[in-house]
């Protein structure tokens, strides 16, 4: 009996494809790590849970390869993992999980997927022209936006509110740098080492802060919900889906790979709702549909960017 449930999972496997897997539990998962950053910063500060994140995250993967017995990154690649580690890291991780301690899980991750359009403008100012398609999609995305703040117009007057939604924006510009800095300064050695390493100085900066500024709590005091909370972003959200990231990376051509962060906020929209009852209405369904349809514009004129520089080569 075992050996059929074996033969047909396996089957199932080769018929759908490793790669293709691994893209949906990356799609799913990390729409999930909203709803956990959420629920984990109600009852602790932002910034603490990211550092004991990071930290427990990056232990864990230098841990794996202190026991292989892998190299070490050597001269200026130290240099790459530090700067990474801050504009992904610090920055964008730090941000972005602040962020949702006074806006929607579901609205944070729609700003989380804004990425693509700071990459283009980022690009444009450094004297790259925009094609038309960046433009109609930069276009499209910004009305979806509006659609979506129609309905937080109020919000915009709650201090708190404003504060999350800076942040939040904040995050995606650091992390839209740190990916033009990787394609730029692309890594020499083993991307999952260097993930580690980035996670456990990015939380070192953070504990320092924190400790710093005297905002982080007793590890006692903090409620189980949250070590459940943070325990679940270590295990999903920076081992395990990153590692599948990685691997659809490598196995996948770039216009499917991407379809991960069109999902994701769907996945968090809905799940705030069931979840913490955020508000799903016809604004932020309509919105959130036309702001990844622009963003979708977007990303495929990069990719059409990027195969035409190949090609000149």
């Amino acid at each position: 009996m075992k050996a059929k449930i074996k033969n047909a999972v396996s089957s199932r496997i080769n018929i759908i494809g490793l790669p293709i897997l691994a893209l949906c539990f990356v799609s799913f998962f990390w729409g999930t790590t909203w709803i956990a950053s959420k629920e984990g910063v109600k009852h602790m500060p932002a910034l603490q849970l990211v550092a004991i994140r990071q930290f427990l995250g990056g232990f864990l993967y230098i841990s794996f390869f202190l026991f292989k017995k892998a190299p070490w990154p050597k001269g200026k690649q130290w240099k790459t993992i530090i700067i990474l580690s801050i504009l992904n890291f610090v920055l964008s991780n730090g941000l972005s999980t602040w962020g949702v301690k006074y806006i929607s899980s579901g609205l944070g991750a729609i700003i989380g997927a804004l990425v693509p359009l700071w990459v283009v403008i980022i690009t444009f100012f450094r004297g790259e022209r925009l094609s038309r398609l960046s433009v109609i999609g930069m276009m499209i995305s910004f009305s979806g936006i509006c659609v979506i703040f129609y309905d937080h117009l109020t919000d915009f007057l709650i201090p708190s509110f404003r504060f999350g939604i800076l942040v939040s924006v904040a995050s995606t510009l650091t992390w839209a740098f740190g990916t033009l800095y990787t394609k730029k300064k692309a890594a020499t050695f083993n991307p999952y080492f260097s993930l580690g390493l980035q996670m456990f100085l990015s939380s070192i900066l953070i504990f320092a802060y924190t400790g710093a500024t005297g905002i982080s709590v007793p590890l006692s005091q903090i409620p189980a919900i949250s070590w459940w909370s943070i325990a679940y972003l270590v295990v999903f959200g920076s081992v395990l889906t990153f590692i599948a990231f990685i691997y659809a990376l490598q196995n996948l051509p770039a216009e499917i790979s991407t379809i991960y962060s069109y999902i994701n906020p769907i996945v968090a929209v809905l799940l705030g709702a069931i979840i913490f009852g955020e508000t799903l209405n016809a604004a932020i369904a309509i919105g959130g549909s036309v702001t990844l349809l622009g963003l979708y514009m977007v990303n495929h004129s990069l990719r059409k960017s990027r195969k035409k520089a190949i090609n000149s080569v």
